[in-house]
């Protein structure tokens, strides 16, 4: 368990995809509950990249979605709902997880779902670069449809009443906060619970990132047996 400020984690989490060696681009998955922080992470992780000179792709599983009419036939704060049926794993691994990895033809496309219009998106492709590294934030990342995708698995943890109090503010003047708990107790917080029961995320995670204080982070490097990681932990 390491103790740290935000700057160490970051400045962490970068030598660590910096110490991946492969030869296609780096898939890195920021995994965690909703209003975890794992968006403000992944979009800082990416600047830290950025700015030590590499090719960064940003992109998020909520450009992923299932069309509305497909996502809610158990109902609308149904979390099984949530987990089984709001995303189209098929659809990214085919435009983007598989063209970066091994033997990928590294052509692209980021979205294929604008959720403000609830449209089908279709993009024109972009060719990332070989030493290219996709930094992807959303929820359910480490399940068995993806889990192989990744050259480094990072999960962001912070507690479900944190995560609810961080929900209302950021959703202050979009939703009440009625509103805004019961999606969170009955939805995702338990579609949460669903994901840990059935996959265990923590385990097959290389970083955990407890983001209770973001200021103050608290961090565990994963020594998995048998992992397939192609880096040494960090010393």
């Amino acid at each position: 368990m390491v103790h740290g400020t935000r700057v160490e984690l970051l400045e962490h989490l970068a030598e660590t995809v910096g110490s991946v060696a492969v030869a296609h681009p780096t898939r890195v998955a920021v995994d965690g509950p909703p209003a975890a922080g794992k968006t403000t992470l992944a979009d800082e992780l990416a600047v830290v990249l950025r700015e030590q000179g590499r090719d960064v792709i940003r992109a998020t599983i909520d450009d992923f979605l299932h069309p509305r009419a497909q996502r809610y036939p158990r109902g609308e704060y149904s979390a099984e709902g949530c987990y089984y049926d709001t995303h189209d794993y098929d659809a990214l691994n085919r435009v983007l997880l598989d063209p970066l990895g091994p033997g990928g033809h590294r052509r692209i496309q980021h979205a294929i779902y604008d959720r403000v219009a609830d449209a089908v998106l279709s993009p024109a492709l972009t060719t990332a670069a070989a030493d290219a590294v996709l930094v992807f934030d959303g929820v359910f990342l480490l399940r068995p449809e993806l889990i192989d995708r990744w050259e480094l698995r990072i999960f962001v943890s912070a507690a479900p009443e944190k995560t609810v109090d961080r929900a209302v503010i950021r959703e202050r003047g979009a939703s009440t906060r009625a509103d805004v708990e019961r999606r969170w107790r009955e939805r995702y917080i338990p579609s949460q619970q669903l994901y840990a029961d059935t996959v265990r995320p923590t385990r097959h995670a290389d970083i955990v990132v407890h983001n209770d204080e973001p200021d103050l982070p608290v961090w565990e490097i994963a020594q998995r047996t048998g992992s397939t990681a192609p880096f040494p932990p960090p010393g």
